[in-house]
Formats: C-alpha cells, structure tokens, sequence
C-alpha cells in the first residue's frame, strides 16, 4: 500500500488482523553527510516527559522494550515497535530524520518510511527532495492511539535545526547543544591518538575525526578486521596520479589501526586481474600507492573492470575468521557484470564481511546503486554510496557515510549467528 503526505489511516488497514508489533523501516539517500534517525515517545502533551524513550543511536531501546532499534534489510535505519508493551503513559511515536552536517533535506534523491511485518511490507509512505525546502530536520511520521486503537499519520513535515533542535521541540533537555555526535570516552581517545603519534603524527588529526564517528555509532569497543578494495581499471588512472587514491588509503588507516589489534589495512587492486598488494600500516602508509609492489604504474593494472574476480579473492581471504569484517570497496563506476556480481554478494551474506562500496568520480555503477533493495540475502551486508570528489566531502562526513551501516549489520549478523 502507498502512503501519501497528510493521510491518516489505523494500523490495522496496514496488516491483516490486530497485531502489536511491526517493524519501522527508514531510508534516506542522495545526501553528503550522516543523517541520524530518531523515534520520540511522547506524551498526551506531545512532549518528551521521559527522555528513556527517545531511541536513536546512543539509547537503542526503551525500558520497556516497546521500541528498539531494528534495522530490516534494505533500509538505513529502523525500529521494532511493541506497542502493547508501551505504557499507557506514551501516547504517539514521531518517527524523525536529522542531517548531522552540511546539507538540506532539498537535496534528498529518494526516501522513505515503510511498514513491516514478519519481514513483508506492508505500506509505504515515498518521499524525494523537491517535498521540503532547506530545513535540516524532518518528521516524517507518527504512530499515536485514537479511540483505543493505534494509527498512523504521514506528517512529512520539514523542521529547522539539528537534532538537537527536534528535542528541544520534544520539550527534552539538551546540555551544551548536544552535538549529533555523543562524547567520546576519554581512554578511547588517548589510546588511538597515542598510537598514531607514535607512529605517525600526520594522522592524528585524522584519529581525532576517526574517533567521534567510532563512538557516535557505538564502535569504540569494536574489535574487526578492515580491507580494502581499489578500483585500477584505465579510468582510475587520474586519481591515481592526482593523489585521490594514496588520500583513501590514509583516511582509512585510523579505522584499522583502531579496529584490527596489528593496525593492518589489508590492501587488492584490480582491474581485469586482481593484486593482493601487502597491507598498509603506520610503517609504509606514506607514499603507499606510489611504492607498494613498485608503485601503482607497475601493477600491470588500468585495464577494463573485473569486479566479480577480487570479490571472489576477498570472500576467499576472510573465509576463515572469526571476527566481523568490514571492507571498504572503491569505484568509479562502469559496472557491467552485474549479475555475477549480485550473486556473490547474496552467497557472501551469510559471512562475517560486510561491503561498504564508495563511488569516486565515476557514474555507471549498476548493480551497485541497488544494493539497498537487492532480496534473497539472509542479512543486508551492503552499502554504497558515491562522491564527485573525495574533496568534495569533509573528513568527519565521511567517517560517518563509511560506518553508518556497519552497526546495524553487525547486530543483525550477530542474531543470526554470523559473528559472534
């Protein structure tokens, strides 16, 4: 069922029979930086009187469990809502998208907020850019009790300021602006700024970024392997000479120094053929491309894509291990094999490796681009979002676009015994 702006309609016309429990799918692409999702339990009075039930990345559970965080397969973020356990005292769930940096919801390429129940859709409520103006914020829609029965209102209402600004809208309290991103435990900080100005000072800035993403999506304890994927196909070679490609590698050693105990990036190249290439550390990192196997020029590289080929290398590499993985895989764009492709990554899904796919520069990404919506796979292990420009984007937005799924797969990986 379509949903449209403004419509009202009791939940029980979503789903046959009076169930208490569906789950909230969200999804928001085509914008640079993070946006974080939130679910506010308010009162009769519409207001926030009970800040335990405002579920978001740093609270993912009401005390009573009637919403959590749940993420289905295919969408950005999501909430499990058990609306029989909520106390009698809640009266509606808003349901809200905040942009966390520069940005308006003008710029959104689709969006949408679904309805799901034993993971069948059953309504969805579609919305794009040219809906909302310039504000930063949305409230998307509301779940709320009328006549002793629970119903659903699309708002798909534009809201200016943050997400700080939603709670104080909510009537909750905010200390010192809070910002999107919560506090960064101290000892973490220390640790992965200290390893970096042992063994490489010019990263320290880089760890300081690194570390607020770590801790704003609860991976500050985290302990992962990371590769990486470099696109070196013949229309690569401009990044490659301009620098853009040795920037990758050194925005992503903070994350593996921070993630893997030996702070190895595990590094391939591939073009028609795929190069396992030795893994970046704090001891080779500079100058990496241009050194490693004597320098990207003398990989016998910038040929025509054979993505399905380093995919099954890959897949072949982190087989055995035991913790979870998250590999970063660079493109710009000319994806044809599209069917090999996807057939990999669904048998790659029942592994511990989850695919963060970044377009660079590039167009014609395929397959790629509906990751999101791909079916058959036992958890959603994909993500892909692409860049005009690796300067296009701040340090910080992009800690933030490289992580934002990575916890949502690990706990549905963990549920379903994938990692541990």
């Amino acid at each position: 069922m379509d949903i449209s702006k403004g419509q009202r309609l009791p939940l029980s016309l979503l789903f046959a029979g009076a169930s208490q429990t569906v789950q909230v799918g969200l999804n928001i692409s085509g914008l640079e930086a993070a946006v974080d999702f939130a679910c506010f339990g308010l009162d009769t009075q519409q207001k926030l009187s009970d800040d335990r039930y405002m579920v978001f990345y740093n609270q993912p559970k009401t005390p009573c469990g009637g919403v959590e965080l749940a993420v289905p397969a295919g969408d950005r973020t999501g909430f499990l809502c058990r609306l029989d356990s909520l106390p009698a005292s809640i009266d509606r769930l808003v349901f809200t998208a905040a942009i966390d940096g520069n940005g308006t919801m003008r710029q959104i390429r689709s969006g949408h907020l679904r309805f799901l129940q034993n993971g069948q859709e059953g309504a969805r409520f579609a919305f794009t850019g040219p809906d909302f103006q310039d504000e930063k914020a949305l409230m998307l829609g509301e779940l709320y009790r009328k006549d002793g029965a629970w119903r659903f209102c699309a708002t798909g209402q534009g809201f200016n300021g943050g997400l700080a600004a939603l709670v104080r809208h909510f009537g909750g309290e905010v200390a010192e602006d809070v910002p999107a991103a919560p506090p960064v435990p101290p000892a973490q900080t220390l640790s992965l700024e200290k390893k970096m100005a042992a063994g490489s000072p010019k990263l320290v800035e880089l760890a300081k970024k690194a570390t607020v993403s770590l801790a704003k999506y609860r991976l500050d304890a985290t302990i992962a392997r990371v590769g990486l994927v470099l696109d070196a196909s013949g229309s690569m070679s401009g990044q490659y000479s301009k620098g853009r490609v040795q920037e990758v590698i050194e925005r992503l050693l903070p994350l593996a120094v921070h993630f893997d105990d030996d702070g190895e990036l595990d590094v391939w190249a591939f073009s028609r053929k795929v190069l396992a290439l030795p893994p970046a550390t704090l001891a080779n990192y500079a100058d990496y491309v241009n050194s490693a196997e004597r320098g990207w020029r003398n990989w016998g590289m910038m040929s025509i894509n054979n993505e399905p080929a380093v995919i099954e290398q890959v897949i072949e590499h982190y087989r055995g291990t035991r913790l979870p993985v998250l590999v970063i895989f660079v493109s710009d764009g000319g994806v044809s094999r599209n069917k090999e492709i996807k057939d990999l990554l669904i048998h790659a899904a029942s592994l511990p490796i989850f695919w963060q796919f970044v377009g660079i520069g590039g167009r014609q990404y395929g397959i790629l681009e509906k990751l999101d919506t791909m079916a058959g796979r036992i958890v959603d292990n994909c993500g892909f979002f692409a860049l005009d420009d690796l300067h296009s984007i701040s340090e910080q937005a992009l800690y933030d676009r490289l992580l934002g799924e990575f916890p949502q797969w690990l706990e549905a990986a963990k549920i379903k015994g994938i990692v541990h």
